[in-house]
């Protein structure tokens, strides 16, 4: 899937026109919520039901952004409003890697909305990496790209590709901590605390 393959669908064949019912503004704060939700899984609802046009759904992540408050907004040249998302709006669903292995190397996410993401400096992979080993493992999260503020918007990385950079972790630390990570772009990445 590639960019081209969301030309056919416009703003103005999806948005409902400025005032009507479908996007009204939310009570006391004025700010218009669009109908849709992004689940944890990373199906868009739009009025509770499924979308399921692939260049729809290309169309709605290139205008997503998240403001200063964490708030994701849906902007077209149209009109803006307030989504809902359970959790991130992106999945990170596939991984390549290229160079030799170690610092050399760079990882490479492709998200469900086939966005292509390359870890390193501007697209760092985040997660609550200083655990007890007795608590469940951390959830890594990969910067998509910058919101409006200092919230990003992020990516989940799948568990099968979450068990693939595991297979790539190194020993590390951070902090002065013993822990696994992963090279990329000479950046190091913990995952997971040393057993």
């Amino acid at each position: 899937m590639s960019a081209h393959d969301c030309r056919d669908v416009s703003p103005s064949d999806v948005f409902p026109a400025t005032g009507s019912a479908d996007a009204a503004p939310a009570p006391a704060t004025g700010v218009r919520k669009i109908p849709f939700l992004i689940r944890r899984d990373g199906t868009w609802l739009y009025r509770g039901s499924p979308v399921t046009r692939k260049a729809m759904l290309c169309m709605f992540s290139s205008m997503l952004t998240r403001d200063s408050e964490g708030t994701y907004w849906l902007k077209t040249p149209m009109e803006s409003g307030v989504i809902q998302v359970e959790d991130v709006p992106y999945i990170a669903v596939e991984m390549d890697f290229r160079g030799s292995c170690g610092r050399h190397q760079t990882l490479c996410f492709r998200t469900n909305m086939d966005e292509l993401v390359c870890v390193g400096p501007e697209h760092p992979i985040a997660c609550d990496w200083d655990r007890p080993l007795d608590e469940c493992g951390a959830i890594p999260y990969v910067r998509v790209r910058n919101g409006e503020g200092d919230f990003p918007i992020q990516a989940r990385i799948s568990r099968s590709v979450h068990f693939e950079l595991a297979a790539l972790a190194v020993q590390g630390h951070v902090e002065g901590k013993p822990c696994l990570g992963v090279w990329s772009q000479d950046c190091f990445f913990p995952l997971s605390r040393q057993p």
